[in-house]
C-alpha cells in the first residue's frame, strides 16, 4: 500500500505552488453562494484554465460534508476496471487530504472494488476535484473510485449498491456523504456539434435517467469520458431519493482559447 498518493498533474492542470493554487481555487469558486445539500455533484476535470470556472461555480452552490466519494474515469487504461485507491491520503500542494478508510473499505467490500495504486497513480480526473473539496471543507476526507469501461447493467448495480451502502454507513443520514461524478463532455469536435451532442447527454443526466445517459452516449458516439462513473453516480443518487437535476453551467474549451473548431465540452450540475 502506498502511504500517500503523490500529485500527478500539479503544475500542469493546476498550480504546483500552494499559494497560487489556493488563489485560483478561490477565484473559481467566486463569491460565497447559497449552499444546497445535495447527494451528487457532477463537474468537469480539465485544467483549471479551461474548466475551473464551471467546476468552481458548481461547487460554490453545494455543501461539502466531511465525507465525499469521488467517482472518476480511468483515462490511462491501466489497473483494474473497478478500484479504490489504496493510499491513506492524497498529497496536494499545501498539504494532504485523508482517505476515509472506513468508508473506502465498506464500499470496496460491498461494490467489489479492488484496492489498487496503479489505476490511480497518474489519473488526473479525481485529483483536480480535491482542491475544491478541501477549499469548501478543510475537514474533508475522500474515497476515490476509478472506473474503466463496464456494461450498463453493471453500472446500475454498482450505483444501487453505492446508494445502499451510503444509507447504511451514514446510519440514516445520507446527506453526511456527498458523491461527486467527474466527467468532461464531447472531445475535439466543433463547438456547435459538441453543444448538440452534449445537450442529449445533459438532458438524460438532469432527468436522472442513468440508463438513458449510458445509451445515448453509446448510440450517438458521444466522447463523454466520464459517462460510466456518471451513470453509476446517477443510479446512486436515485436510490438515495434524488428526483431532479439542475444545470449550473455549460461551456467548452473554446471559451478560453477562442478556437471553436475543435473543443472539449464541460458541464457542471447539481442533483437533488
Amino acid at each position: 500500500m502506498t502511504p500517500v498518493r503523490a500529485p500527478a498533474v500539479a503544475g500542469r492542470f493546476y498550480p504546483a505552488d500552494p499559494a497560487l493554487l489556493e488563489r485560483d481555487v478561490r477565484r473559481c469558486l467566486g463569491e460565497t453562494a447559497s449552499e444546497e445539500t445535495v447527494p451528487l455533484v457532477v463537474a468537469p476535470h480539465a485544467g483549471y484554465m479551461y474548466s475551473g470556472r464551471i467546476a468552481g461555480e458548481t461547487y460554490a452552490r453545494a455543501k461539502v460534508p466531511n465525507r465525499v466519494v469521488v467517482l472518476c474515469p480511468n483515462h490511462t487504461g491501466v489497473g483494474p476496471r473497478r478500484s479504490v485507491t489504496a493510499a491513506a491520503a492524497w498529497s496536494l500542494p499545501g498539504g494532504t487530504v485523508p482517505i476515509d478508510a472506513e468508508l473506502r473499505d465498506h464500499l470496496a467490500g460491498r461494490m467489489e472494488l479492488r484496492l489498487d495504486d496503479v489505476a490511480h497513480a497518474r489519473e488526473h480526473s479525481a485529483e483536480v476535484h480535491i482542491p475544491f473539496l478541501r477549499a469548501k471543507n478543510p475537514l474533508v476526507s475522500v474515497v476515490v473510485i476509478c472506473l474503466g469501461l463496464i456494461p450498463q447493467a453493471e453500472c446500475i448495480e454498482l450505483g444501487d449498491e453505492l446508494g445502499r451502502s451510503i444509507r447504511e454507513i451514514s446510519r440514516g443520514a445520507p446527506s453526511d456523504i456527498l458523491v461527486v461524478a467527474s466527467t468532461d463532455m464531447s472531445h475535439y469536435v466543433p463547438a456547435d456539434v459538441a453543444r448538440e451532442l452534449d445537450s442529449l447527454a445533459i438532458e438524460r443526466l438532469l432527468a436522472l435517467d442513468a440508463e438513458g445517459l449510458y445509451d445515448v452516449v453509446v448510440d450517438r458516439d458521444i466522447s463523454m469520458c466520464g459517462f460510466v462513473p456518471t451513470t453509476v453516480a446517477i443510479a446512486a443518487a436515485r436510490s438515495l431519493g434524488a428526483r431532479a437535476g439542475t444545470l449550473v453551467r455549460y461551456g467548452n474549451s473554446g471559451d478560453t482559447t477562442g478556437d471553436m473548431d475543435t473543443v472539449v465540452g464541460y458541464a457542471g450540475a447539481l442533483i437533488s
